[in-house]
This record gives structure tokens, C-alpha cells and sequence, in this order.
């Protein structure tokens, strides 16, 4: 082993000392070029730097799923980069109307959108929607409309609230004289539409269910999916679309007051909605962390001066920075914006470090012109090293398949040598002015130093936690995991993500489903049937679904059901308004509710008994209301209430003339909107998979992905997507690590000469990145896609914090005792609290993804600095040799 020889001797030293003077006689200059080129790097990157805000382009294009996703794109460019546009309401009629006028109003807007599609609004399948029920589900509505055809008949003749009470009246009698009716639907549906008028929450009823025999359900929705017109140039590439979606609602009448509720989700509405958090939550966090760092550095340096130092280095390096990665990338993406973060955070170490090595020297009664000399050769040197490891660190990301992480090594790796530059050229200048006046007096010991007094004077102890501690992470490291759920690092709260997981919870037909493509008909039916075996799968969908069976029968019934409902017409005439048309209309209820009564006196075990005795119930409380209230709210309580039981008649009869026009029809009849999403132009078939289990688990997201390659190697889809997509940034991550951590190694034996002090600088790293990885078990805070970037961060400041440490025992001849009151490990201790306070705040953000990651950043430096300065000292415990740097 090489003997170490003492580092004020090196030519890196005699370089950065020489640098530093120059910088200190020649301030003024150095400080007006400073300022120009700062200004020239401003407004070239304000001019010229791009972002890109679509992540696909963040892995390479070469990786399997990668080619997979680009062929189903090519083949089925409709379904890409596409909002999910969700409609509620109380009826199917009403949902069903608000969709269609939507999507025809959005179809006119091709400035916009490239393509509006709604799956189940459309006239084909409201003409043959009867003929995808069952025979037996057919046989059931058509004996339902049979008997009920006269009360609709009569109704439909005069729609008003006198004749539905009327005729319901004779109906209620009739079956309480013995006629066999299914009156049950009608009064349930009757009661719930008068009870929600009273309690403030009105609904209409859905006649389109009594004709179904189905109770009306709280809400029914239907879908509408968009292909928005995006800007990547923008920071928000689909804020113009949306913008243009909601007022295309608002001019076809949806609005929030109204009964039919507009909600927006899918890929595109997801990505703008965590963009959206994670910036809100970058602007929160930055405010608390300017505080919290200026106070930080204000108790490291107790110097005004000092901090300007320190800010106007890091202002400078973070622009010249930007302006390389404009001319080098030309554009920043989403991973690779995080560079400003670690620059930051490793800029402020550089800078704290040579202003407290200054300040150290000059309170030893050194001059300041010599004090600069030796400072600049001490820090010069100690940072060179953190320099070449930390972009080591850095550039090992280079040829990973994760060119968003790619990106981002480059940038920072030639940040951390612009910080070297920068720290040393600027930081010199600026002191010839900043400070005015720094005090001469050595100060006493810091209280730092005093703390970590005590782990020297307990190193027994010390190695006793630190070997308890090493074997429970070990033990706890194999239940490391990694989160591929997308859906997971977003703001829980927000619209997009709640609506999107309620659509998750209809199994049979949630938007995260496996798609596989065939190049035919024979292979499509081949893959269905496979597929359809599979444990992990629910259903199997494709376009021969479409075509259903038995045709023929089921056309027999319809037209036994049109032959029964016959040519019901519905009319508007005139209705009767004021005071008369209040009498009859109560009169009419009036008499209902006697007929209730009878029957309920006479037909005590009738079937329909509970169904009456709700309805009574129902008018009993309407009547309580009317006699409570004045002229005026009568007649609107009473308006109100037909307007509730009969505004959806005209729509259900409607759309019931339309479906008994149903004729037979094959795959060629398809209409093009709906086939060309499921056969493509080139005849390649697309084949719809669902899943069986939930797949916000990670093991059965892996089981269903894994089943389903086995069968269709070529299935692409979000669960794919989100599996390979993990696993390719984990495979990045470690061969990244990897690279790193042998080319420090390399680097590292270069610099120190030994492989003593090697293993002594890398140990505080690999123990906090032990420490921090079994943490994230302990926490329940999995590494995730946002998170596992705060890696190269806790690798750099690791690398710096131990590097220090082991430089300046070795280059001042230092034993632990004495390091430990150094300005090494003041600065130290600062630069981590200062990254710590930074990274804190992002705990706070609504963003998963972000909080997530200042966890990891808050958990991985709090270990970093236990490591390095309780640990590492007590390693250092024996005197040292001098290095050559």
C-alpha cells in the first residue's frame, strides 16, 4: 500500500490556492463577468430551454413493453393520450341526453379534439340494445310492458300530475279487487321520487327502469372518451382542451347545479392533475424551506455576508447549470427538473464548506490574503474529490434505459463540476466585499463538537447499537419493495384520481385491463379462448362479442313487444294553471291516498302491501308540506312533483319505439365508430382482457401481467405498463448503483492511495443506504417511480460528508478528538441540516409522489449524518496519515 503523502503538497492544492488569490485581488473583474454571464445565461435559458411533460419518453424505446405500447398505438391511435369524460345522474334518460348533446356539441370543436367517442350512446345501440338481453330477460320486459301498457297509454295521453294520479288510482284498485299486476316497481318508484322531493334532494323517476322492472338506482353514468388536441411546449399540454370541455358543457346545460354531474379523468386528466399537485406542492415547500435554510446558515455562519456568499454561488451555479443542460439536452423532463433540487442541496455543501474552512483559518490570526491561499488549496482539493465521485455518481445513470434519469445524470454530473468552479471562483471574489468584518477570535468549542464527544467517549457503545442495528436492517431488507402503482404516488383528493379508482371498482369493465393484438380472425378467436381459461382473468372481450346470438328469437319478441305496447303516442297539450289546476291536482292525490287506505285495510297479506303502505306514507308526508304552505309554494311543490314523475316519459317512450325497431345485423353492419376500435385498418383484431382481482395490489398486478404474457406475449396495456415500467427503473437504479459505486471505488482508491481509507469513506454510504432502505419497511413507504430518485442525492451527500471527514483527518494530521470541533464537521453537519430542512417540506405536499420522496430524502441524510459523524470518528479514532490529493 501506497504511503500517503500530506495534500497541501498536491498540484491540485498549489492550483485551487493560486485560483482562489486571484479570485480575492481581482474581484471586481471577476465579480462584472460574473454578472454578465449570469444575465447571458439567463435569458438563453429563458429563450431556448424546453420542457417535456410526456413521461412515456422517460424509458427507452427499445424495452419490450415499449415496442409493444408503440404497435398498439400505431394500430389504435384513438385510444392514445385520451380523456375519460364521466357523466352522472339520478335516470339513465336523463345521463343518456346530457351524454349525447355533450359529445355532439365536443364533435364540433375540432380545434380542440381530435375524436369524441361514447361506447354506449349511440343510435345503433339504442335501436339494438334489446337484442344483447337474454331470451329470458326478453321474455320478462315484454309481460312487464304488456301490463302496464294501459297505465302508460293513459298516462302518455295526458302527461300531468291529475291523469298519473288518476290512473293510478284505477290500478291500485284493480289489484286490490284481484287482478294480478306488477304494480310493485311503480309505487316503489313513485314513494322515492315524492320522499326526495321532500328531503331537498330531488330526482326524477326513470320510467326507462319501471319499463326494465328494475329499481331505480342512485346514479347512472355513462362515458364519453376524447382524444384531446395536446401542447407539449405548454407546462400543462391539455389545459386548453379541458378548458374547451368543460365549456362545451356548460353551453349544452351541465352544470354543477343541475341534475346531471360532469366529471373528467383518464391518462391525460391524471398526468395534468399530479402535475398540477406536484408543482403546488414544490411552491409550498419552497416557501418553508427558504426559512428554514436561511436559519440554518444564519446559525452556521452568525454572518450575513456569509449567506449572500452562499445564495448568490448557488443563484450563479444553478443558472450556468441550466444553461448547459439547454445546450446539451435542449429540454428538461419531469425526473430530470429535479436537477435544480440536487444542486441545491449539493451546490450549498460545496459553498458552506470553503467559507467555514476560510472563517477557521482566519480565527487561527492567519491574514486574510493568507487565510484565502490556504483555504482555497484545503478546500480546493477536498472538493475536487467530492467533485470527480460525485459525478461518477452522476454519469452512471448515462447508459441506463431510464433516459429521463439519463438526463438527469448529465446534467447534474457537469453541475457538480460548474459548483466546484463556481464555489471557487465566486465565493473568493465575494468576499473580498461579503463580509465587511469576520471576525479574528477563535471561537470556542461548537456545541456540535460537544455532542459528538459523547459517542467517542461511549464508542463502545456506540459499536454495540450500530451492530444490533446493522443485523435488523439486514434481517428486514428482503421486504424491501417497490410500488408499480401509478395511481399511488398521485394526491388522493383530487377529481381525476377518485374518479378514476371508483370506475376501478366496476370489475367488468375498469379502464386498467390488458389489451393483446392478432393478425386474424383464427389467432383473435384462438387468444379469446386462451385467455379466458386464465385464473387471474374475468372476462374476454372482442369485436365478435358485439354480433349477439340468437338473433332470430330474440326479434320474434320484439316484435311481440311492439305489438303489445302498440302506437302509443305522447302529447304536450295544454295543462290548466292556477288555483284549478291545484284543486284537481290534490283532489286527484287525495283520492289515491283513500284508495290506499282500502287497501291496505282489505289486503293485509297482498305482496304489494309494503310497497302501498310507502307510498300512503309518501303522500301523508306531502300533505303535511302543502297544508303548511302558502299559495305560491303550493303550486310549486306540486309542479315540481310532475315534473319529477313524468319528465323522463317522453325519452323512455322514445328510445322504447326506437329498440323495437331492432332488425338482425353482423360484424359488417357494425358501425364504423365502434368497429374501428376493435378491428384496425391493417386487420389486426384487438382483444380486451379483464382482470379478476383487484389490481392495486402489487402481487396480483404481477400475476395477472405475468399470466397474461404467457399467453399473449404482445399485451400491452396501464397494467403492463406500469409493471414493466417499474421494473425497468428498478434495473436502471442498480445497474446505475453498480456503475457508481465502482467507479468511486476506482476513483476513490486514485485519490486516497489506500484501501483502508477507501473502505472508510464508503462505509458511513453503504451503512445509512442499509439503514434507509430497511426504514422504508418500517415506515410503510415502498420505493415508488418519484422517491427512488432521491438515490443519487443521498449517494452524493454520503460520498461528500464521509470524504470530508477522511480528507481533513489525514491532510491536517487530525485525531477524531480533534476533527470533530473542525470546521469540516461543522460544515458538515450544516450542509446535511440545511439539505434536511430543505427535503423536510416535501412531507407536507398533497402529492404522494413528493411527500414520499421527502421522506426518503429526510430518513436517508438524518442516517448519512449519524453515519458520518458519529460513526465515521470513532473508525478515524487512531491518528492518520497524511494524503496526497
Amino acid at each position: 500500500m501506497a504511503t500517503p503523502i500530506k495534500a497541501s503538497h498536491s498540484r491540485i492544492y498549489d492550483i485551487f490556492a493560486r485560483w482562489s488569490t486571484l479570485s480575492y485581488q481581482y474581484a471586481a473583474w471577476i465579480l462584472l463577468g460574473a454578472l454578465l454571464v449570469t444575465v447571458v445565461c439567463g435569458l438563453y435559458v429563458s429563450r431556448n430551454l424546453g420542457i417535456n411533460t410526456d413521461t412515456t419518453d422517460m424509458l427507452s424505446e427499445h424495452l419490450p413493453f415499449r415496442v409493444n405500447m408503440k404497435h398498439y398505438n400505431e394500430t389504435f391511435p384513438q385510444d392514445m393520450e385520451t380523456l375519460l369524460v364521466v357523466l352522472d345522474a339520478p335516470t339513465p334518460e336523463q345521463v343518456y341526453l346530457a351524454t349525447e348533446r355533450l359529445a355532439a356539441q365536443l364533435k364540433k370543436d375540432t380545434a380542440s379534439f381530435y375524436d369524441v367517442y361514447t361506447p354506449n350512446v349511440d343510435v345503433f345501440f339504442e335501436r339494438n340494445g334489446l337484442l344483447y338481453e337474454s331470451i329470458p330477460e326478453l321474455e320478462q320486459i315484454t309481460d312487464r310492458l304488456a301490463a302496464a301498457q294501459p297505465l302508460i297509454a293513459h298516462i302518455s295521453e295526458n302527461p300531468t300530475l291529475s291523469s298519473f294520479a288518476s290512473v293510478l288510482t284505477r290500478a291500485v284498485d284493480e289489484l286490490r279487487e284481484g287482478r294480478s299486476m306488477e304494480l310493485q316497481p311503480v309505487l316503489n318508484g313513485i314513494s322515492a321520487t315524492f320522499d326526495a322531493r321532500l328531503s331537498g334532494s330531488p330526482r326524477a323517476l326513470s320510467w326507462q327502469s319501471l319499463f326494465n322492472g328494475e329499481p331505480q338506482k342512485n346514479k347512472y353514468q355513462q362515458l364519453i372518451v376524447v382524444k384531446p388536441k395536446l401542447d407539449y411546449t405548454q407546462l400543462s399540454p391539455a389545459e386548453q382542451s379541458i378548458a374547451a370541455l368543460y365549456a362545451a358543457a356548460k353551453d349544452v346545460g351541465v352544470s354543477e347545479n343541475g341534475p346531471v354531474r360532469l366529471r373528467i379523468t383518464g391518462e391525460v386528466a391524471l398526468a395534468e392533475e399530479e402535475l398540477n399537485s406536484s408543482l403546488r406542492g414544490m411552491e409550498y415547500a419552497g416557501i418553508i424551506t427558504f426559512v428554514m435554510v436561511a436559519i440554518v446558515l444564519y446559525f452556521a455562519m452568525h454572518n450575513a455576508g456569509l449567506i449572500i456568499n452562499v445564495l448568490v454561488c448557488l443563484t450563479m451555479g444553478l443558472l450556468l447549470t441550466a444553461a448547459f443542460a439547454t445546450a446539451a439536452v435542449g429540454h428538461l423532463n419531469l425526473i430530470s427538473i429535479a436537477f435544480a433540487v440536487l444542486y441545491i442541496g449539493l451546490g450549498a455543501d460545496f459553498a458552506i464548506h470553503f467559507l467555514l474552512r476560510y472563517r477557521e483559518i482566519l480565527e487561527s490570526g492567519t491574514s486574510p490574503a493568507e487565510a484565502m491561499h490556504l483555504s482555497g488549496g484545503d478546500a480546493g482539493a477536498a472538493l475536487t474529490a467530492c467533485t470527480i465521485t460525485n459525478a461518477i455518481g452522476f454519469y452512471a445513470f448515462m447508459p441506463t434505459d431510464y433516459s429521463g434519469v439519463a438526463e438527469l445524470g448529465i446534467i447534474s454530473g457537469t453541475g457538480m463540476v460548474i459548483s466546484l468552479l463556481v464555489t471557487l471562483t465566486i465565493g473568493p471574489a465575494l468576499l473580498r466585499y461579503f463580509p465587511r468584518k469576520l471576525s479574528t477570535k477563535a471561537t470556542t468549542k461548537s456545541s456540535v463538537g460537544k455532542v459528538l464527544e459523547l459517542s467517542l467517549k461511549w464508542h463502545k457503545l456506540t459499536y454495540a447499537v450500530t451492530f444490533v442495528a446493522l443485523v435488523a436492517a439486514l434481517a428486514i431488507l428482503p421486504r424491501v419493495t417497490f410500488d408499480y402503482n401509478l395511481l399511488n404516488m398521485q394526491a388522493q383528493n383530487g377529481e381525476a384520481i377518485r374518479t378514476f379508482k371508483e370506475l376501478l371498482l366496476d370489475v367488468d369493465n375498469s379502464p386498467w385491463h390488458a389489451t393483446a393484438l392478432a393478425r386474424d380472425r383464427k389467432e383473435a378467436e384462438r387468444l379469446a379462448q386462451q385467455l379466458a381459461k386464465l385464473p387471474e382473468v374475468t372476462k374476454v372481450v372482442t369485436i365478435f362479442d358485439l354480433v349477439p346470438a340468437e338473433q332470430e328469437e330474440k326479434l320474434s319478441l320484439i316484435e311481440e313487444m311492439a305489438l303489445t305496447m302498440g302506437p302509443i303516442t305522447n302529447t304536450t297539450q295544454a295543462r290548466p294553471m292556477g288555483g284549478e289546476a291545484q284543486v284537481n291536482q290534490r283532489k286527484s292525490l287525495d283520492t289515491l291516498a283513500a284508495v290506499l287506505d282500502r287497501f291496505i285495510a282489505e289486503r293485509p297479506d297482498h305482496p304489494a302491501l309494503a310497497s302501498v303502505r310507502a307510498l300512503k306514507a309518501s303522500l301523508t308526508a306531502l300533505f303535511v308540506r302543502l297544508d303548511a304552505a302558502s299559495a305560491d309554494e303550493r303550486s310549486h311543490l306540486l309542479q315540481s312533483a310532475e315534473a319529477d314523475l313524468l319528465t323522463t316519459l317522453p325519452s323512455a317512450l322514445q328510445s322504447l319505439r326506437i329498440a323495437t325497431e331492432a332488425v338482425p345485423f353482423g360484424m359488417k353492419d357494425l358501425p364504423e365508430s365502434l368497429s374501428s376500435r376493435w378491428e384496425s385498418r391493417s386487420g389486426e383484431y384487438r382483444i380486451a382482457v379483464y382482470p379478476a382481482e383487484d389490481l392495486n395490489d402489487n402481487d396480483a398486478l404481477r400475476r395477472f401481467v405475468r399470466s397474461v404474457q404467457q399467453v399473449a406475449p404482445n399485451a400491452t396495456g396501464a397494467p403492463m405498463v406500469s409493471l414493466e415500467a417499474g421494473e425497468a427503473v428498478v434495473q436502471a437504479f442498480i445497474q446505475a448503483f453498480l456503475l457508481a459505486l465502482a467507479g468511486i471505488v476506482i476513483a476513490l482508491l486514485i485519490i486516497l492511495r489506500s484501501m483502508k481509507y477507501t473502505l472508510l469513506v464508503l462505509t458511513p454510504l453503504l451503512l445509512s443506504s442499509l439503514f434507509t432502505a430497511a426504514f422504508t419497511v418500517v415506515l410503510n413507504v415502498p420505493f415508488n417511480f418519484a422517491n427512488i430518485i432521491a438515490l443519487p442525492l443521498l449517494l452524493g451527500l454520503g460520498i461528500d460528508s464521509s470524504l470530508h471527514m477522511v480528507h481533513r483527518s489525514l491532510n491536517n494530521e487530525m485525531v477524531s478528538e480533534v476533527l470533530i470541533h473542525t470546521s469540516t464537521a461543522r460544515a458538515i453537519f450544516y450542509s446535511a441540516l440545511t439539505a434536511l430542512v430543505d427535503f423536510a417540506s416535501l412531507m407536507f405536499s398533497s402529492h404522494e409522489g413528493t411527500a414520499s420522496m421527502g421522506i426518503m430524502l429526510t430518513v436517508g441524510l438524518t442516517f448519512t449524518l449519524l453515519c458520518t459523524l458519529v460513526i465515521l470518528p470513532i473508525l478515524l479514532k487512531a491518528p492518520a496519515q497524511s494524503i496526497k490529493v
